[in-house]
Formats: structure tokens, C-alpha cells, sequence
């Protein structure tokens, strides 16, 4: 089992927030005694709190959106019912759980079978990236959970290798970072082939707009079940910092967007040579980045300024100065290069993001003398931050890799015939390519190439929209009914 599933001492959330009608939590003695025995095999001897408070949600089939971070046990909390819920005897998917990587899609498959071990439950993790074979044979042998990013299970479902006439359960796993590696596109084409009647459950470790969005177009009436710690909530900015020594910070800011991979952002630097280093930084990297100096000409400034506030701007380098009276809908992240030299100006810069109901970032790079600064920020204000380790550069080639496979195969998805076939005349070559340095190098320039241009097309994501806010009401608000991908009136699978 991995450390996602396996219960730890005194790990108890700070804050809960629950649905409307809540529901009582449930106990491991509560559950099927199969599925008890399958709990004690593992190790546990009590359910985690996302665990004991989600799972009755999801057995009685209310939609439910969890805020939850890794390490808190969200993964057995939709395996444990999905397991008790499905069918062995009835080969066919009967639950679908979407990841944003291979590395969560094979954790997920671990700890699913783990769980079922001798139950005859059989689970398959789909991806990129990887032989198509030993995915088919495990659907051809009916696979009753499926566990997969969208855009694999999306081919799956084209070539008509994978059928969802049978789907029940529909997960969304870490939906915030499904959004940042590019997979809506393969989403919203996904959902044309899921049957109207279904559950539906998301879980992320934050909820910006764009994931609330997303919510409304897969979940019916979502209640929102929060277990976080330092009372953050979905309203509210996350703030975190890396340690960062004052000469990387230039790379150090490449790797944490190349990870992170935010919708859009400002990044607040003390001075303007600075900020114009930054810029040009971000700029030679293939980013979509524009500096915002204050002696920029007005109309220069105001050109700028009107790409951001359009959503055709990703990354805005600026001042405090510059910066003043920016006001960008739905800015996911604000991100401090410097540390600001007063305690109010940490307030002003990341008071940016996190506005109108909707999640954002603030994210701080320091050096040893600014983490002071920082501690007493969070003293004066009561703002707890988190600390993250910085990316290592394995760990950006992974992501950036899984991204632009999942971005090809999305392209090759959408050529049109002639295309497709006019693409013929190069397979011998690109079957011959690779086997040597200079032919690898070939092959890492042209993929740089398309990866470069697809940082500055503007990400494709979910229409802004604040009416899918989690509400008070009942069962979550009735206007979180999107009749553009589900149909309107959609009768519930119970």
C-alpha cells in the first residue's frame, strides 16, 4: 500500500466543513466484512477521517466534491465503496476513476487491488506513454474498474476497446492538476460517452474556478466535504514558500512553473532591473510572459495590461509600483520572486488571486534571511504557510513528458483523414529515428518545438463560472446542472 491510503497517528484535519443534510460517519465496523478483512490485511485497524466522513456520500450516491490533500487517505475513501458496489459476475466497467498521471494511475491500481484482493473485482490502469497491449488484454478480459488519464481512456474509447454503457461511478482524482497537465479537451470529448445515469465524486487538494467549473459540467447537485488542514477553505488563498537560495532563484522559478503550470500569474519582483531579468527569463524559456514597468509608455502599458485582464496573458512580471490597482479575474496564482520588504505589501500582492469565491496561490520564493520575513508575516497575520519542496529536474522532465504526450495524442486525435493519411509517408522514418545520439537529438528538437508553441496557446480549461460555488443548500445548488455534457432533468442511479 502506498502512503496516500495508510492511516497515521493524530492525522486529523484542522478544519472540517460539510454538506448541507450531512450525513454521520461511518466506522471500518460499519463496512461489509469482506471488505473489513480486506482493511485489517493491510494493516489499518480504523478508517482516516476523509475516509469515515466521505464514504457514506458515495454509498448513498450523493454527488461530492472532496477538498482533501495527498496523505490523507482520499484514495481508499472512493476504492472502499467502489468495491462494494460493484458487480464481479458482470464483466463490464462499472467504475471509471480519471487521474492526471501514470505514476497516480498505478498507485490508484495498487491500493485497488490491494484491497480486493480475492473479492474477484479485476481493475486496469490506462495511460500514455506505454504499449497498448496488456491495456487490451485486461479489457478484452473485462475490467471492472478502470483507472486511467483522460486522454488514454479517451483513445480507448474511440478505437471501441473500452465501453461505458455499464459506468455507475465516475471519480475525479487530484482534478486541479487533471486541469494544469491539459486534460480538458480530452474531458469534455470524454463526456460524450458517459451514460446519463451515474454517480459522480471529485476530489483536489484545491478548488479554483476553473475546477468548480469542471464540477458543473460532470457532478449532479455536488454537496462540498472539506478536511484540510490550517483552515483553509475554498474561498481562500493558499500560501506556500520554497527555500530557494538568492542565485537559483531564476531556475528555481522555471521549475515551479514547469510543475505547477499555472492558468495565469503575476510575479512580483522588488525592483525593476529585476523584474525586466525575469521577464526576459520566463520570455527565453518559451513563456508567454509581458513586464509591466512603470516607465513603460502608456500605450504599451495599456496593450499589456489588456491581454491580461482578456486571459490571453499567462505570466505578468511587475513591481509593486506597476502592479498597483491590478484587479485580473480569476488570477490563479501570484507568485513572489522577491520577498516583499514590508508586511503589508505580502497582503497587497497576493490579496490578487483567491477573489470572488474562487481558489487561488500565493507562492513565495526565499532565501534564508527572507524566511525570517516570512515567519513574521504569518505571526502578524495568522496566515500558516506550507512548505514544498523544490522540484528536482527529474521531476520537471516527468511532467513536462507526460504533458506533451498527453498534448500529441490529443493532436493526433483530431487530424482529419487526409492528414492522417498524408502523416503515412513518415512512419518508416520515424520507426527508424532514435537509434542513434544525433537522431535522438533530432526527435528532443522537434518535440521542443511543439512543446514551446503549446506554452503559448492560451490553456484550453473550463469556462470561469462562480454558479457552481459549493452551497449551503441541501445537496449541493441546483444551478451545478450543465445540460451541455449530461443532459437536463438526468434521473439518479441509486
Amino acid at each position: 500500500m502506498t502512503r496516500d491510503t495508510r492511516p497515521e497517528e493524530g492525522h486529523e484535519p484542522d478544519h472540517v466543513e460539510e454538506p448541507a443534510d450531512s450525513l454521520p460517519e461511518i466506522r471500518l465496523e460499519d463496512l461489509p466484512e469482506r471488505l473489513q478483512n480486506a482493511v485489517r490485511h493491510v494493516g489499518w485497524d480504523a478508517l482516516m477521517p476523509v475516509q469515515a466522513k466521505a464514504i457514506p456520500y458515495l454509498r448513498a450516491g450523493r454527488d461530492l466534491m472532496v477538498q482533501s490533500r495527498t496523505g490523507s487517505g482520499k484514495t481508499a475513501a472512493f476504492v472502499l465503496p467502489i468495491l462494494e458496489r460493484v458487480d464481479p459476475d458482470r464483466a463490464a466497467c462499472q467504475a471509471l476513476v480519471l487521474v492526471p498521471t501514470r505514476e497516480l494511475a498505478k498507485q490508484v491500481l495498487g491500493d485497488a487491488e490491494a484491497l480486493a484482493e480475492n473479492s474477484g473485482v479485476r481493475s486496469v490502469a490506462l495511460y500514455g506513454g506505454v504499449s497498448y497491449r496488456p491495456q487490451l488484454d485486461a479489457l478484452e478480459r473485462g475490467a471492472h474498474l478502470v483507472v486511467g488519464t483522460p486522454g488514454r481512456i479517451l483513445d480507448h474509447l474511440v478505437r471501441g476497446t473500452l465501453s461505458l454503457d455499464a459506468l455507475a461511478i465516475l471519480v475525479f482524482d487530484e482534478a486541479d492538476r487533471m486541469l494544469s497537465m491539459g486534460f480538458y479537451p480530452d474531458m469534455r470529448e470524454l463526456a460524450r460517452y458517459l451514460p446519463p445515469q451515474r454517480d459522480g465524486f471529485m476530489f483536489s487538494a484545491t478548488f479554483p474556478a476553473t475546477v468548480l467549473s469542471l464540477a458543473r459540467q460532470f457532478l449532479d447537485r455536488p454537496g462540498f466535504l472539506s478536511l484540510s488542514h490550517g483552515q483553509q477553505h475554498v474561498t481562500e488563498t493558499e500560501n506556500v514558500f520554497y527555500v530557494v537560495p538568492k542565485m537559483e532563484k531564476d531556475r528555481a522559478l522555471v521549475r515551479i512553473i514547469e510543475t505547477e503550470n499555472p492558468d495565469s500569474a503575476i510575479v512580483f519582483c522588488n525592483t525593476k532591473a529585476t523584474a525586466r531579468y525575469v521577464a526576459v527569463v520566463l520570455q527565453r524559456f518559451g513563456y508567454d510572459a509581458e513586464l509591466l514597468s512603470a516607465d513603460l509608455p502608456q500605450a504599451s502599458r495599456e496593450k499589456v495590461l489588456a491581454r491580461a485582464y482578456e486571459r490571453k496573458l499567462r505570466f505578468l512580471v511587475a513591481t509593486d509600483v506597476a502592479g498597483r490597482g491590478i484587479d485580473i479575474e480569476s488570477l490563479s496564482h501570484v507568485i513572489l520572486y522577491d520577498f516583499p520588504e514590508d508586511p503589508e505589501s505580502y497582503i497587497h500582492r497576493t490579496g490578487r488571486t483567491g477573489r470572488a469565491g474562487a481558489a487561488g496561490e500565493a507562492v513565495s520564493l526565499v532565501d534564508v534571511l527572507e524566511r525570517l520575513e516570512l515567519k513574521a508575516v504569518g505571526r502578524k497575520y495568522g496566515i500558516e504557510f506550507e512548505r514544498r519542496e523544490l522540484p528536482s529536474d527529474e521531476d520537471v522532465q516527468r511532467i513536462v513528458s507526460e504533458r506533451v504526450t498527453a498534448l500529441l495524442e490529443q493532436k493526433l486525435r483530431g487530424l482529419d483523414r487526409l492528414v492522417a493519411e498524408r502523416m503515412q509517408r513518415m512512419v518508416p522514418l520515424a520507426s527508424s529515428l532514435g537509434e542513434n545520439e544525433d537522431e535522438r537529438k533530432v526527435i528532443a528538437m522537434l518535440l521542443d518545438e511543439f512543446y514551446q508553441e503549446s506554452l503559448h496557446a492560451p490553456p484550453d480549461l473550463p469556462p470561469l463560472d462562480t454558479t457552481a460555488r459549493p452551497s449551503p443548500r441541501p445537496g449541493g445548488d441546483s444551478r451545478a446542472r450543465d445540460g451541455r455534457t449530461r443532459g437536463r432533468g438526468r434521473r439518479r442511479r441509486r
